[in-house]
């Protein structure tokens, strides 16, 4: 027993560090957490089958739909804030994460903007970090089956996007602002909710630790 103890405690310690990169960080000071890690207590699932949960991360994967937060923090009206989201996508996957939005039985949402999640995916060349068709990024500045953190904050009139501790968007929105184009009337900065995107069954994205800050 006196040479079996020691033995085991020693592959426990030298577990330990892998194990706790598999584990969300912590909350930041004056951040808000959206996502209990357990169930989709203050979410609502536009096509529930293509959303799981593992090992504390939303899991996306199936044919498109939308986890839009519906839950009280901030009564799910979000104007000026700051939202941090720890991404990770497999190898040739697409997702995003909407923004200033409202819920959709089904489609794209038409309200809001896309943050784009697409480090690998062939047939979009619009990149992680993206502010959707409007300011897209080439290279993408995260890797698939890694996490990477994307920061979205919102203030006033602008809208600055960081991946990791890349800033990939710093836009403000001209006063004359269409939507980009008829087709989308409804993207402007507005009050509204956020989303995650199911975007096919090809691709899986597991987004975790989502947490917001709310802004004057």
């Amino acid at each position: 027993m006196r040479t079996v103890v020691p033995v085991l405690a020693f592959a426990i310690a030298a577990m330990a560090p892998a194990l706790a990169v598999q584990q969300a960080p912590g909350v930041e000071p004056g951040f808000v957490s959206l996502f209990n890690g357990k169930d989709f207590t203050g979410w609502r699932i536009a096509n529930p089958a293509a959303f799981s949960i593992q090992d504390g991360a939303i899991v996306a994967n199936g044919e498109p739909g939308h986890a839009y937060y519906e839950g009280p923090v901030g009564n799910h009206a979000f104007r000026n804030f700051e939202l941090k989201v720890d991404v990770m996508t497999r190898p040739g996957s697409n997702g995003g994460i909407f923004i200033m939005t409202e819920y959709q039985d089904s489609g794209w949402p038409a309200k809001g903007f896309e943050i784009q999640v697409n480090n690998t995916y062939a047939r979009d060349p619009i990149r992680t970090g993206s502010l959707y068709q409007i300011v897209n990024v080439k290279e993408p500045p995260a890797r698939d089956d890694e996490w990477f953190t994307q920061t979205i904050r919102v203030q006033g009139d602008t809208i600055t996007v960081q991946v990791n501790d890349t800033q990939t968007v710093n836009w403000t929105q001209p006063p004359d602002w269409d939507g980009g184009g008829p087709n989308t009337p409804d993207r402007r900065i507005r009050t509204g909710t956020i989303a995650l995107q199911a975007h096919d069954p090809g691709s899986t994205v597991l987004y975790r630790n989502i947490r917001i800050r709310l802004l004057d």
